[in-house]
């Protein structure tokens, strides 16, 4: 079993008088603003291919939706944006954010995500007996009002092993979550970089 080792929309009330006979115009709520997202070059460097970032888009991916670790806080998708990072070969990445209402409702869902990324080396061999999941926790982050680091492998009864990092961050009422994979296991993980990037990840917030 895996073994763990530590861790809105704004209203905008606006008319306007015209002439007699005329009708009272109410502008539709101004969408919100993404917060600011990393770049391509604040991933961690690959040795053979450079990375490519897709579009800042609105909304969850569906395979974010499907993911067991993430899947159950973000998969809503209000006041949600997320980027794709992708490299010739077989590493990738994410990042998504989210615009909660309040500092308080964004710690808030930054300690569920925590919780559900915790136990999720637990939940993927549940779900699929013939994978074998392990955890490590590689610590906080002083950045923002707080970031942290996690690592989770994964290898198949028939031989396939991936490794992935996730990071979480929150500045203020913004948290974000980068999510970096490739082929490999624990001693692959580029963590030192991985934190580099997350720490960019919340500076770029706002």
């Amino acid at each position: 079993m895996p073994k763990r080792t530590r861790a809105g929309a704004l209203t905008v009330l606006a008319g306007a008088a015209l002439a007699v006979g005329g009708t009272l115009a109410v502008p539709a709520a101004a969408a919100p603003k993404p917060p600011g997202f990393l770049a391509a070059a604040d991933l961690p460097p690959h040795p053979s291919s450079s990375w490519t970032a897709g579009k800042v888009t609105a909304g969850v991916p569906e395979a974010v939706q499907r993911d067991l670790c993430l899947g159950v806080v973000l998969g809503g998708g209000q006041n949600t944006w997320y980027r794709e990072f992708r490299t010739d070969l077989d590493t990738h990445a994410r990042q998504v954010s989210v615009e909660l209402p309040s500092a308080d409702a964004a710690k808030s869902r930054v300690r569920k995500l925590d919780e559900d990324i915790v136990s999720c080396a637990d939940r993927i061999e549940m779900e699929d007996p013939e994978t074998r999941a392990a955890f490590q926790d590689h610590g906080d982050l002083r950045v923002g009002d707080g970031a942290h680091v996690y690592a989770i492998r994964t290898e198949t009864s028939w031989g396939a092993s991936d490794i992935r990092l996730l990071s979480l961050g929150r500045e203020g009422s913004t948290m974000t979550v980068v999510d970096w994979g490739q082929l490999g296991g624990f001693q692959d993980a580029p963590v030192k970089a991985f934190k580099r990037t997350t720490v960019t990840a919340v500076h770029k917030l706002h």
